[in-house]
């Protein structure tokens, strides 16, 4: 979508009983230019170089009593509320000759009032219940009394949140077939690292689907969910997959998988058959079982598929099976059959196992159970594409192929495909143009999921009753200089008469998208970007918002192709921000729809400790974190999840404070994470900690989780050059990035307006395209842990903040292990917020002063250990604390491109031998880019290890009183877990030589 500015260009002319004599030209024209200074005040922020809306006046209608000015569209761009309504009035009554002070006034801009364009949450709540009354109103509202999947086994159910709404979501495009080029591609161009058919991936997946989960939303997506590659499947009618007890018998149409590829016109959900069973209020009597084959160790979506009846249980009691335990979900079959029904993300060990249960318990007796197929995983995708017949050449041999791609990568038509939806839904251009088919079937999928609903009851479909939907995007288009694109609201009011079945008023997308438009924004201007641009909030027949019967919005939320936008769009915490304002905005649509006061999710807590207890127990305890944005969203509770050894995490122990005594059984390793409950659901989880008592242990250490960082990539602008360095800071992705396709490799501003991909500003590689790039886990205690407990020593963990508050006491222990990661001062934005991740802030500096003053020792490591202090921003107190207190120097940042050291000193205490770090990027861990080397300094301190590409130290060694070792790079990054446990082993050994206690 191109951004474009609106001139008006209309007659002004006068009607009824107002003359021209009364209002002249002058008055008319003061009275346009006062509501469009109002307008692109808003719309633009007052940021220079943003291009103003223009209002024109198109007509004046007028009495003594009644004063009605008919504005352009331009004015209905205005995120009306009640306040502002009454001061647009009062802004134009002012203009007016002095007999008509006293009238009242109406605007009206897109065929409405503006009192009308406020949306209902923002209305007076007395007189917006008599409206719904008397049906003057009707909000968009469903009456089904049981959503599609109830997790069971939630620690906590939100009661003013989404719990029982349905959502309809989508994030863009995704990679097609071009029938006229006879290859697959992508939809968007790559520039700045990504494109669009993957970026808007990187906000809906890892964080906007959770938020809106967390809230008790069902959330539907017609793109596949789950970034694993494996795909593995199970089905009733495949031998060795399924098993069942009891009285089951014959149902109707199901899955079966019976070919490698499928053809425009294959539905799978065709090829097979359903069980069923009767349910019973009392035990299970009927159990069905599927078993799998899993490939490898990790996190896998799990998916379930049966068939609805008029005679289905709406409380089908499922159960997956995973390592952190048993998880439980009701689903209602009378809905959603014949497709693949999403349960949850969860850790699965490798191997032939039970993967899912299904029981034929029910709270009502006698109604069906259907048992059909599971798909555990994201997989490839399998849609084969040829052009269409009327696009082939003579002469010409046309091969059937596939994307070869993750089936995440791929765009909602394949999806579809595969998940069982007709060909009307899937291929609206009839097999002639995959791009159309692409945006044209998400639309159709949502009325496709409505169908047979209260909603559409004359449609055939899924009957899920959906409340809304949003498609996700971002925009083309480039400012001059440092200006910002900004975010664009697009929704449709026109279709259908203007009313959705059942007789609301399609003006409730507009509701939607002014809500979820200005969250966004606001909370952009407060955080991040003062000068952030709203765009218009455009009422335009895009297809994807014109043809689905919910309220809809199509969000654009910035210009991927403008570096300004994404120097923020880059960055993690911006994503989180604005996909939790996406989430707030729905919040308040729904509620509105309902008239229920709502409560927004917690933030994540934070100064987070595990440490022993006199009782060798341990103590686990955070702070709430309250959120400046929005009041509401403080804790009521909290969700304690525990992991044993290398296992998953099991479903919650929910308490009412911010601690917890936990017990732990000797030689077993436990982490921990936490979150945040409240009336409105529960926030994303904190780190993760670990602690582990080992027998006969030689000492205790305490693990520093002092690597808290995740940002966007180094950048750069100057007057002839902008980009993102990633061979100097790639930045860190928080866990992982599905966005990241290349390095940029074209930096010249002049490049900013070319209109050549290939070698315009911002243009990259895309040789990571299919790939997941590892992140900041927030798991590295346990990582640590493991070689800590190897070499006989007992450990705990506490994060950064608690450390630097004196919440965790470090002269409890003889050593400190410090994870430095890729902590890094990082700043976002322009100047709204204080710089970010020192890896040793004033309060760190003090802790550990005193700590080895006191005869502590400390192992630190990270790829800016040293670096960061010597950075030209950094206070002249780090140069000293580096010198003093960890007794090196800043040698060179940027050390070595290959990750190789090798031992060099002839110490007792360290075992001669190479050690090899991540220089690449992996799915697993994050890449090293710029480790550190360093310089002894002061006595009794000596270089222990040296970059085998440059020769320059890599670890210091310091035999003071208080004894240190750091390392120019993360030792969680060392790639073989054994040559981990030697560092460890060595490292402890060299520290607690003379001090173990």
């Amino acid at each position: 979508m191109k951004n474009r500015i609106l001139y008006l260009l209309v007659s002004i002319f006068t009607l009824g009983g107002l003359s021209a004599a009364e209002v002249g030209t002058a008055t008319r024209t003061e009275i346009a230019r006062t509501l469009s200074r109002i307008v692109s005040r808003e719309i633009t922020g007052g940021y220079q170089k943003a291009e103003p809306t223009t209002v024109r006046i198109e007509a004046i209608k007028a009495s003594r009593s009644r004063v009605q000015i008919y504005a352009t569209i331009g004015l209905s761009y205005y995120p009306f509320r009640e306040d502002n309504v009454r001061a647009l009035r009062d802004s134009v009554r002012a203009l007016l000759p002095q007999e008509f002070r006293k009238a009242r006034i109406e605007l009206y801009t897109d065929r409405r009032e503006i009192g009308e364009l406020v949306p209902l949450a923002h209305r007076n709540a007395a007189q917006l219940k008599k409206q719904i009354a008397k049906r003057q109103i009707v909000p968009f509202t469903n009456r089904s009394e049981r959503p599609l999947v109830a997790r069971l086994s939630a620690a906590a159910t939100p009661s003013k949140g989404l719990s029982g709404r349905h959502i309809a979501l989508w994030q863009s495009h995704g990679r097609y077939f071009d029938q006229t080029e006879n290859r697959w591609k992508w939809q968007r161009s790559m520039l700045w690292q990504t494109c669009e058919d993957l970026y808007t991936q990187s906000y809906v997946l890892p964080y906007l689907v959770p938020m809106l989960e967390n809230a008790g939303a069902c959330v539907m997506l017609p793109r596949e969910r789950d970034v694993q590659k494996f795909e593995v499947l199970a089905d009733n009618d495949a031998a060795g997959q399924y098993a069942e007890t009891g009285s089951w018998e014959l149902g109707g149409p199901g899955f079966a998988h019976l070919r490698q590829v499928y053809h425009t016109g294959e539905n799978p959900f065709r090829e097979g058959t359903t069980r069923r069973t009767r349910t019973v209020a009392g035990d299970a009597t009927d159990r069905a079982v599927w078993r799998a084959d899993i490939p490898e160790q990790g996190e896998y979506a799990v998916y379930v598929s049966y068939e609805s009846t008029p005679e289905s249980a709406d409380d089908a009691h499922y159960t997956v099976h995973h390592l952190g335990g048993e998880t439980e979900y009701a689903v209602n079959q009378t809905m959603g059959g014949g497709t693949w029904i999403y349960l949850g993300r969860f850790t699965l060990a490798p191997g032939r196992q039970e993967i899912v249960t299904l029981s034929n318990r029910s709270r009502t007796a006698g109604r069906i159970v259907s048992a059909d197929a599971v798909k555990i995983g994201g997989g490839y995708g399998n849609i084969a594409r040829t052009p269409c017949d009327s696009l082939r050449r003579p002469d010409t041999e046309y091969i059937e192929e596939t994307s070869g791609y993750p089936r995440f990568c791929e765009g909602a038509r394949y999806w579809l495909q595969w998940a069982g939806f007709p060909e009307k839904v899937y291929t609206p251009k009839n097999n002639t143009d995959d791009y159309k088919d692409d945006y044209m079937s998400r639309a159709h999928w949502v009325n496709a999921l409505m169908g047979g609903s209260e909603r559409l009851p004359d449609s055939v479909g899924l009957g899920i009753p959906v409340d809304m939907a949003l498609a996700f995007h971002s925009d083309a288009g480039v400012r001059d200089g440092d200006g910002i694109v900004g975010t664009l609201g697009i929704c449709y009011t026109r279709e259908n008469g203007g009313k959705f079945v059942g007789g609301t008023d399609r003006y409730r997308s507009r509701d939607l998208t002014d809500l979820v438009q200005t969250q966004v924004v606001e909370d952009i201007r407060r955080t991040f970007e003062p000068g952030w641009q709203r765009r218009g909030l455009w009422n335009r027949a895009y297809y994807e918002a014109r043809v689905p019967g919910v309220p809809t919005m199509l969000l654009e939320l910035l210009s991927h192709q403008n570096f300004a936008d994404m120097r923020l769009g880059s960055d993690p915490r911006f994503k989180f921000l604005v996909s939790r304002a996406v989430y707030k905005g729905i919040l308040q649509y729904i509620s509105s729809q309902y008239g229920l006061p709502y409560v927004v999710q917690p933030l994540p807590v934070e100064a987070f400790s595990a440490e022993f207890t006199a009782a060798d127990n341990v103590a686990l305890s955070w702070s709430p974190v309250m959120d400046p944005l929005e009041k509401s969203a403080a804790p009521t509770g909290y969700v304690v999840y525990t992991r044993v050894d290398e296992g998953g995490f099991d479903n919650g122990r929910p308490v009412d404070k911010p601690y917890l005594i936990v017990e732990q059984k000797p030689g077993h390793i436990y982490s921990y994470r936490v979150t945040a409950v409240n009336e409105g659901g529960e926030s994303f989880p904190s780190e993760t900690l670990s602690a582990c008592r080992v027998a006969d242990e030689k000492g205790r250490v305490l693990i520093v989780n002092g690597f808290d960082r995740v940002s966007a990539p180094l950048s750069e602008r100057s007057d002839s050059l902008a980009g993102f360095r990633m061979e100097i800071d790639g930045g860190v992705p928080d866990r992982q990035d599905i966005s990241f396709v290349g390095a940029q490799h074209v930096f010249d501003l002049a490049q900013a307006r070319c209109n050549v991909d290939s070698i315009a500003l911002g243009a990259c590689g895309c040789d990571f395209e299919t790939d997941v790039i590892g992140g900041n886990t927030f798991d590295y205690p346990a990582l640590h842990g493991r070689s800590v407990a190897a070499a006989g020593y007992s450990f705990c963990s506490a994060s950064l903040k608690a450390v630097e508050r004196g919440e965790a006491a470090l002269e409890q222990y003889p050593a400190v292990d410090l994870i430095l990661g890729k902590q890094r001062t990082t700043t976002i934005g322009r100047g709204v917020q204080e710089p970010a991740f020192a890896t040793f802030s004033p309060e760190l500096q003090s802790a550990l002063r005193r700590y080895l003053a006191d005869g502590g020792a400390l192992f630190a490591s990270g790829a800016y250990v040293v670096s960061d202090l010597w950075a030209e921003e950094a206070p002249d107190a780090g140069r000293a604390f580096a010198e003093e207190v960890l007794h090196c120097a800043l040698d060179t940042g940027r050390a070595a491109e290959r990750g190789r050291v090798r031992v060099m000193t002839a110490h007792k205490d360290f075992s001669r031998g190479e050690y090899r770090f991540n220089d690449e990027y992996r799915p697993d861990r994050y890449i090293v880019e710029s480790p550190d080397a360093l310089k002894p300094v002061g006595e009794g301190a000596f270089a222990v290890m040296r970059y085998v590409e440059s020769g320059r130290t890599a670890g210091v060694a310091c035999e003071a009183e208080g004894r240190t070792f750091v390392v120019g790079f993360p030792f969680e990054s060392i790639l073989s877990h054994t040559e981990r446990d030697r560092m460890m082993r060595d490292a402890l050994r060299f520290l607690l030589n003379e001090n173990i206690k």
